[in-house]
């Protein structure tokens, strides 16, 4: 049986995920991710999440915080929870990076999702939603996940705004019989 991979062509990442123990002996959800040039995720915040990037190859930046900090192999880059912070491959390579994020939340099922918006065409690389559909289906992701992430990346109105206008738009995608892109089992894009 072959590895799972979750494509993001839109991000240009791929996700292998697995499950571990950390050393504190609690459950760790750990995202093998290779990052092609140019891409990377926009700044977001994880409130009740840690994690941890290890570069394996290649060369990353992540912000955390206020500031960008890049990151090779066998270099590690930690973002407590709360923290604002994004990743970037801004080289010529692709950046394999190891993360573990504990406790893992629904992380994973947030990656699958977004990706498969972003295979589905309905987004565009900085986010913005291609046609009414695409925006009821993004703001059906963004309301279903809002406990585990808080997005900050232009086009998106700062937190409060984003929650006023997201909740009656979910509720319309959802009217609509959108739901969370679950990735069918399997599914690679």
């Amino acid at each position: 049986m072959s590895e799972r991979v979750v494509v993001d062509p839109v991000l240009r990442t791929r996700y292998r995920f697995s499950r571990s123990t950390g050393d504190d002996g609690h459950e760790v959800l750990v995202v093998d991710m290779e990052v092609d040039p140019g891409g990377g995720v926009s700044p977001h915040i994880h409130h009740r999440m840690d994690e941890r990037f290890t570069v394996e190859a290649g060369t990353a930046e992540f912000l955390s915080g206020r500031k960008w900090i890049s990151a090779g192999p066998g270099e590690t880059v930690v973002v407590p929870r709360g923290t604002r912070h994004a990743f970037r491959n801004r080289g010529d390579e692709v950046a394999r990076v190891h993360c573990e994020a504990s406790p893992p939340s629904t992380l994973q099922e947030f990656l699958e999702d977004a990706a498969a918006l972003s295979r589905s065409g309905a987004i565009t690389r900085h986010g913005v939603p291609r046609g009414p559909s695409a925006l009821l289906k993004g703001a059906v992701l963004v309301e279903d996940y809002r406990e585990m992430v808080e997005l900050l990346f232009p086009p998106l109105p700062p937190m409060p705004v984003q929650r006023w206008i997201m909740a009656p738009l979910a509720r319309l995608g959802r009217r609509r019989g959108y739901s969370a892109p679950r990735l069918a089992d399997g599914a690679t894009g």
